[in-house]
Protein backbone atom coordinates (compact mmCIF):
# COMPACT_ATOMS: atom_id res chain seq x y z
CA UNK A 1 0.00 0.00 0.00
CA UNK A 2 1.49 3.61 -0.78
CA UNK A 3 1.89 6.35 1.63
CA UNK A 4 -1.26 8.59 1.76
CA UNK A 5 -1.05 11.23 -0.93
CA UNK A 6 0.72 8.88 -3.54
CA UNK A 7 -0.05 6.06 -6.16
CA UNK A 8 1.73 2.95 -6.99
CA UNK A 9 3.33 3.21 -10.27
CA UNK A 10 4.53 -0.12 -11.72
CA UNK A 11 7.50 -0.08 -13.96
CA UNK A 12 9.18 -2.73 -16.42
CA UNK A 13 12.63 -1.48 -17.71
CA UNK A 14 14.22 -2.88 -20.97
CA UNK A 15 15.23 -6.18 -19.27
CA UNK A 16 12.11 -6.77 -18.04
CA UNK A 17 12.75 -6.32 -14.30
CA UNK A 18 9.43 -4.95 -12.71
CA UNK A 19 9.70 -2.05 -10.38
CA UNK A 20 6.82 -0.97 -7.85
CA UNK A 21 7.28 2.67 -7.46
CA UNK A 22 5.51 5.29 -5.11
CA UNK A 23 4.69 8.45 -6.29
CA UNK A 24 3.68 11.66 -4.74
CA UNK A 25 0.29 13.40 -6.31
CA UNK A 26 0.56 16.71 -4.97
CA UNK A 27 4.07 17.44 -6.82
CA UNK A 28 2.86 18.15 -9.92
CA UNK A 29 5.36 15.39 -11.29
CA UNK A 30 5.02 12.79 -14.91
CA UNK A 31 5.62 9.64 -15.13
CA UNK A 32 9.33 10.32 -16.88
CA UNK A 33 10.05 12.24 -13.41
CA UNK A 34 9.31 9.84 -11.34
CA UNK A 35 11.62 7.01 -13.31
CA UNK A 36 14.52 9.44 -13.51
CA UNK A 37 13.70 10.09 -9.50
CA UNK A 38 14.46 6.08 -8.64
CA UNK A 39 17.31 6.33 -11.51
CA UNK A 40 15.62 4.33 -13.97
CA UNK A 41 17.26 4.44 -17.32
CA UNK A 42 14.75 7.35 -18.75
CA UNK A 43 16.57 9.89 -20.38
CA UNK A 44 14.11 12.69 -20.90
CA UNK A 45 16.15 14.91 -23.19
CA UNK A 46 13.68 17.65 -23.81
CA UNK A 47 12.54 18.27 -19.88
CA UNK A 48 9.30 16.96 -20.58
CA UNK A 49 8.12 19.23 -23.55
CA UNK A 50 6.80 16.49 -26.09
CA UNK A 51 10.10 17.59 -27.91
CA UNK A 52 11.72 14.29 -27.58
CA UNK A 53 10.72 10.53 -27.59
CA UNK A 54 13.28 9.59 -24.51
CA UNK A 55 10.50 8.39 -22.19
CA UNK A 56 8.61 6.45 -24.52
CA UNK A 57 6.87 3.91 -22.97
CA UNK A 58 3.74 1.39 -23.51
CA UNK A 59 1.13 1.53 -21.15
CA UNK A 60 0.22 -1.98 -20.18
CA UNK A 61 -2.32 -2.08 -17.84
CA UNK A 62 -6.59 -0.27 -18.47
CA UNK A 63 -5.54 2.60 -16.55
CA UNK A 64 -7.89 5.22 -17.96
CA UNK A 65 -5.45 8.09 -19.28
CA UNK A 66 -6.02 11.62 -19.48
CA UNK A 67 -6.26 12.29 -23.74
CA UNK A 68 -3.24 12.36 -26.36
CA UNK A 69 -2.44 15.58 -27.08
CA UNK A 70 -1.22 16.96 -30.25
CA UNK A 71 2.36 17.50 -29.69
CA UNK A 72 2.73 14.21 -27.91
CA UNK A 73 1.05 12.63 -31.06
CA UNK A 74 2.99 14.36 -33.36
CA UNK A 75 6.34 13.46 -31.39
CA UNK A 76 4.75 9.41 -31.57
CA UNK A 77 4.53 9.85 -35.26
CA UNK A 78 8.35 9.91 -35.33
CA UNK A 79 9.46 7.90 -33.00
CA UNK A 80 10.86 4.26 -33.42
CA UNK A 81 9.51 1.65 -31.91
CA UNK A 82 5.91 2.98 -31.35
CA UNK A 83 2.63 0.78 -31.31
CA UNK A 84 -0.87 1.12 -30.59
CA UNK A 85 -0.55 2.23 -26.56
CA UNK A 86 2.67 3.91 -26.71
CA UNK A 87 2.54 7.52 -24.48
CA UNK A 88 5.34 9.60 -23.72
CA UNK A 89 5.73 9.33 -19.94
CA UNK A 90 6.38 13.21 -19.63
CA UNK A 91 2.84 13.71 -20.83
CA UNK A 92 1.26 11.31 -18.18
CA UNK A 93 0.87 13.64 -15.01
CA UNK A 94 1.03 11.54 -11.79
CA UNK A 95 -2.48 12.08 -10.33
CA UNK A 96 -4.71 9.71 -8.19
CA UNK A 97 -6.29 8.71 -11.61
CA UNK A 98 -3.03 7.22 -12.09
CA UNK A 99 -2.93 4.41 -9.46
CA UNK A 100 -1.82 1.14 -10.78
CA UNK A 101 -0.62 2.49 -13.88
CA UNK A 102 1.58 -0.31 -15.39
CA UNK A 103 4.24 0.57 -18.21
CA UNK A 104 7.26 -0.97 -19.64
CA UNK A 105 10.12 1.55 -21.08
CA UNK A 106 10.46 1.28 -25.16
CA UNK A 107 13.41 0.27 -26.32
CA UNK A 108 16.03 2.93 -27.18
CA UNK A 109 17.15 3.44 -30.56
CA UNK A 110 20.57 2.95 -31.84
CA UNK A 111 22.03 6.73 -31.94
Amino acid sequence: MPEPGNILLTVIDRVGEIHELEAPTDMNMNVMEVCKAYELPVKGTCGGMALCSTCHCYVVSDTPLPEMRDDEEDMLDQAFFVEDNSRLGCQLRITEALDGLRVQLAPETED
